[in-house]
């Protein structure tokens, strides 16, 4: 399987077809069991533990279905978290937040923390934290699952306006058809095996 740069794929099965699994190779989090995964013309098998979290932080951005924000944090810290562990300055970390929370019509919420924030408002702050190291390429799975209608819709179309002005390349588990229509391509799985 080969994904292009600025292509929004949606992978789409039966649950238990494998669907996560595949995300989680791609993202580095599971080991697979043969083949090659390349990455922005990096092959990970050859990295080591270290420089995998490293390549990880910097290069894959992870939206998932829960949000998983950090409660104690606003939606401002919560966007920080990846580029301070990337050990880039606070002052630059910072304002690529802000410019990513306004541009997705977060500006009047920076200071909110996450219980503060509706359930739309919280996935549009994942994503602004997912976006913050410039990675290429975002795994999202399931990252509408969780929202009611209006909200899923805006998601969705958000993920491609994100494509035009970052160029951002998107790889996206979902049992949404819609969603899957709206995509470049979908890849089918079955058992674990692509189908199409």
């Amino acid at each position: 399987m080969e994904i292009g740069s600025g292509e929004i794929i949606s992978i789409v099965g039966a649950s238990g077809a494998g669907k996560t699994t595949l995300l989680q190779i791609i993202g580095t989090l599971l080991q697979k069991d043969r083949g090659k995964v390349w990455i922005d013309n990096e092959d990970i098998d050859s990295f080591r533990e270290k420089q995998l979290a490293k390549f990880r932080n910097l290069k894959i951005g992870f939206v998932f279905q829960f949000h998983h924000l950090l409660p104690e944090f606003n939606a401002l810290e919560n966007v920080c978290i990846p580029g301070f562990i990337a050990r880039r300055g606070r002052r630059e970390v910072e304002s690529r937040a802000r410019e990513l929370l306004t541009f997705l019509n977060l500006q009047d919420r920076l200071e909110h923390k996450p219980a503060e924030l509706s359930g739309g408002e919280q996935q549009r702050v994942a994503v602004a934290r997912a976006l913050i190291n410039d990675p290429a390429v975002i795994l999202a799975d399931e990252p509408s699952g969780n929202l009611d209608s209006q909200n899923k819709k805006e998601l969705h179309e958000m993920f491609f306006v994100l494509r035009e002005k970052f160029k951002q390349t998107f790889v996206i588990v979902t049992h949404d058809m819609e969603l899957a229509g709206m995509s470049d391509r979908k890849i089918r799985l079955k058992d674990g095996q692509i189908i199409s």
